[in-house]
């Protein structure tokens, strides 16, 4: 990864600073019968380079506590370890985890330490509380900002073809013409990382709240499906959309997300649909392209109901496991996360990708162009939260399904009966009504 000598004087800086500022602010240090060791498990990329920073600052302020950072896979597989280590006892002291429905599959009332009634948790936005509540506990603390879901885009590609930002399908799908008429990819594809194969369906769910406003209690009553509901299939058929009209790069199938974020800031590809933590990604490996990317929704039928759709944050979690010395230094470190000087060092390390969810955290001011965009459908109440954090209801294989779809191997109809077969399993298995 390219890494700049000025970013790491900048953030020696800050770490100097920000252990006297958070020192005088606290009554005492962790109080540990010797030094304490945190095991910490976070996704491999961004999540990894992220918990090492905020781990760094955290030991210069407490030299007692020291961490070991284990890294896990993406997706399903991720979700699996998550899941097993769990079970099995075997899970670290902390770890860093999704918000929302994948939390209820960790049933956090058995497995999970409630934070509800700790101190920090004061300066945490209620939104965000109900996204890690279950069980009639409080389990997590963000770690990272609010994030858009919909498509980066490269800006300069879009002067230099003369396009504007469209605001329904239909333009999107006009201005993907054009940008293959000048020799470039309309639309990056990356699904050698599975994953990112699931935005053109999870980031369409402005569009499908905004004709069917009531799918997100019917969708976990099990009175509406994706099969059924031609709002909720559309990001299927948006998926086999691309592939007829040949808007995929060469080698779609089995590039991978950082390929795709190159050609996203080098303006091979115009569009990436993507979460916009990607921002980060691209801030620290192509900085001098960052300020070049935009977001904008991704367009619906309708340009008179166009929005954005947010995920919430992912967070930080203790399980039961944790225990002792370690279970205080874990709570201490995440009163520094959520704190002004823990703030500080996320925004020195990472452009934040949207607004934090933290009482009194604002954005700095030289804030990234497209986190002023998704900040713009927020204020302007153009914005709605992912399904998955209105429903409970997510079945583990929609990314199988959207890469069946995008590479022409499946209808967008057999993959929309097969999602709802898939969602049906998990709802069971949460005991959820009507099920």
């Amino acid at each position: 990864m390219k890494k700049t000598g000025l970013f790491a004087l900048a953030l020696m800086v800050l770490l100097a600073l920000s252990t006297v500022l958070y020192s005088a602010g606290k009554e005492e240090a962790v109080e540990a019968e010797g030094p304490v060791t945190l095991t910490y498990l976070v996704a491999s990329g961004t999540d990894s380079t992220q918990a090492q920073v905020m781990t760094d600052a955290y030991t210069a302020m407490n030299p007692d506590v020291t961490f070991e950072i284990e890294l896990r896979p993406g997706g399903t597989d991720g979700d699996n370890v998550v899941k097993t280590r769990l079970a099995t006892g075997e899970m670290t002291d902390i770890f860093y985890y999704n918000a929302g429905s994948l939390l209820v599959a960790l049933n956090p009332g058995e497995t999970l330490v409630d934070i509800a009634d700790e101190p920090f948790m004061d300066v945490v936005d209620d939104a965000f509380k109900m996204t890690v509540a279950k069980d009639d506990g409080v389990f997590g603390i963000p770690n990272q900002t609010a994030m858009g879901g919909g498509i980066l885009y490269n800006k300069k590609v879009y002067a230099d073809l003369g396009l504007k930002v469209p605001k329904s399908w239909a333009e999107f799908a006009a201005n993907n013409e054009k940008i293959k008429a000048a020799g470039l990819t309309p639309v990056i594809a990356t699904y050698g990382d599975s994953w990112t194969s699931q935005l053109f369906v999870l980031a369409d769910y402005y569009n499908v709240q905004a004709e069917e406003p009531n799918f997100a209690a019917d969708y976990t009553a099990n009175k509406a499906k994706y099969a059924n509901t031609p709002a909720a299939r559309a990001g299927f058929d948006h998926l086999k959309e691309g592939f007829d009209k040949g808007w995929y790069q060469s080698g779609f199938a089995t590039a991978k997300y950082n390929q795709g974020l190159e050609m996203l800031a080098t303006g091979q590809g115009a569009h990436y649909p993507m979460l916009s933590f990607a921002l980060t990604a691209i801030k620290e490996n192509w900085p001098e392209e960052v300020e070049n990317i935009g977001f904008f929704a991704q367009p619906g039928n309708s340009a008179s109901k166009n929005g954005a759709t947010i995920w919430m944050l992912s967070a930080n979690y203790i399980p039961k496991t944790t225990t002792g010395a370690k279970l205080k230094a874990a709570k201490d470190f995440f009163a520094f996360v959520v704190s002004p000087e823990g703030i500080a060092t996320m925004n020195a390390g990472f452009p934040p990708s949207g607004p934090y969810l933290v009482k009194g955290a604002e954005l700095p001011a030289d804030v990234l162009p497209a986190v002023n965009d998704i900040s713009s459908y927020i204020d302007s109440g153009n914005s709605a939260p992912a399904l998955e954090f209105l429903s409970p209801v997510k079945g583990p294989r929609l990314e199988q399904f959207c890469v069946a779809v995008g590479t022409g191997q499946m209808s967008p109809e057999d993959a929309a009966a097969n999602y709802d077969k898939d969602v049906a399993n998990q709802a069971k298995q949460l005991g959820l009504a009507g099920w």
